[in-house]
């Protein structure tokens, strides 16, 4: 028994470690000064994917 509550204990511990950890990754993550990419720089042309599902329905109407 004295087992079983001992690593119990040590898995809450690394489980609180990570979670706290997670969350200050999180926050210094999202304290970043984050700009928009540069208009010159975005592909203006919409991508069209045509599946082979879709080129039957197109031929059959």
């Amino acid at each position: 028994m004295d087992r079983s509550k001992l690593v119990a204990i040590i898995t809450g511990v690394i489980s609180i470690t990570l979670a706290i950890a997670y969350l200050i990754l999180v926050q210094l993550l999202d304290y970043r000064d984050m700009k928009p990419a540069p208009i010159s720089q975005v592909d203006s042309t919409p991508a069209i994917a045509i599946s082979h599902w879709q080129v039957d329905k197109i031929t059959q109407i």
